[in-house]
């Protein structure tokens, strides 16, 4: 009798290669790991690179309370050119002389981008706008508006600025930067508004992402790494990793399980998602509190 595949539970950090689609990656994912129960948490734009986490069968379930956390970024901004996109797929649509900025109007615009803010998506992002895709509405040549939204941007640094000329002649300069920001956050929308800000245009050449909340780029393999081996971080260590630990007996475990509220300890009052475990070490469940007692998010155990 031949054995059955058994596809583990849990969450898959990819190393994104460029020139994929969030969803091919997912497509890819299905084809390694053999089955359909592939999600993603966030999506990365096909230019960009770097952490992408998939969640696998029923880890699948925690992606929409993983979605929700803090990203890291290493990216290029390129000042002197806007483009359709605001970043390097789109055609150049502006093209200004960026080599008189100064350092200090660079740190001053990025200043200004830090902390909470408000930032208008890139009209060609997957935003919906009644209903209908932005990127759809651009393409069809639709004149729109996408309203501000706000989101926080915790830490923005230039580590260089390097001259050079664009294929189109332009003195440009290239800003080698870091990000640390809330889920949400476009960088491109970033690299446009630092532009607009300094009078000369600007755009996002590349970017990696380095981590999405406590998954980091150590721990993410490429796609190739992962059609060798497949590397699956359980869904217990997964939860432990993303959320608050609480520890429940046997009798509690039980009535969780049965659909019963308990009663939460007050240290996870406003805590949003808390992974629950038993006295084994077992993943019980996603809970949250509310109104002091526990309401479930996901059933594992």
């Amino acid at each position: 009798m031949t054995q059955k595949h058994t596809t583990p539970d849990g969450l898959v950090i990819v190393d994104k290669p460029s020139g994929f689609t969030s969803h091919d990656v997912v497509a890819k994912m299905r084809g390694i790991a053999r089955t359909r129960r592939v999600g993603h948490a966030g999506t990365l734009d096909p230019m960009a690179t770097g952490v992408l986490v998939l969640g696998v069968e029923r880890a699948t379930k925690l992606l929409g309370h993983l979605a929700l956390t803090e990203k890291e970024y290493l990216g290029t901004i390129r000042l002197g050119q806007d483009t359709l996109t605001d970043d390097a797929e789109g055609d150049i649509t502006s093209a200004t002389d960026a080599s008189k900025v100064t350092r200090e109007a660079i740190d001053a615009g990025i200043a200004k981008l830090t902390g909470d803010i408000m930032q208008v998506p890139s009209k060609v992002s997957a935003i919906k706008i009644n209903g209908v895709r932005s990127y759809k509405r651009a393409r069809e040549g639709e004149e729109f508006e996408i309203p501000a939204r706000p989101v926080t941007v915790s830490s923005f640094a230039v580590y260089d600025v390097r001259d050079a000329v664009a294929e189109d002649g332009t003195a440009v300069l290239d800003l080698i930067v870091s990000v640390v920001c809330s889920s949400g956050t476009y960088i491109r929308a970033l690299a446009r508004d630092l532009g607009a800000d300094l009078g000369v245009g600007g755009h996002l050449t590349a970017l990696r992402r380095t981590r999405v909340g406590p998954y980091k780029l150590d721990s993410a393999k490429t796609l190739d790494q992962l059609q060798q081996e497949l590397t699956v971080m359980p869904v217990a260590e997964a939860a432990t990793a993303a959320f608050p630990r609480w520890q429940v007996d046997v009798r509690r475990a039980g009535l969780l399980l049965n659909g019963v509220r308990l009663e939460m300890p007050e240290e996870y009052a406003g805590a949003g998602p808390v992974a629950v475990f038993d006295l084994e070490g077992r993943f019980l469940a996603l809970v949250e509190e509310h109104k002091g007692k526990a309401k479930s998010l996901a059933v594992f155990g």
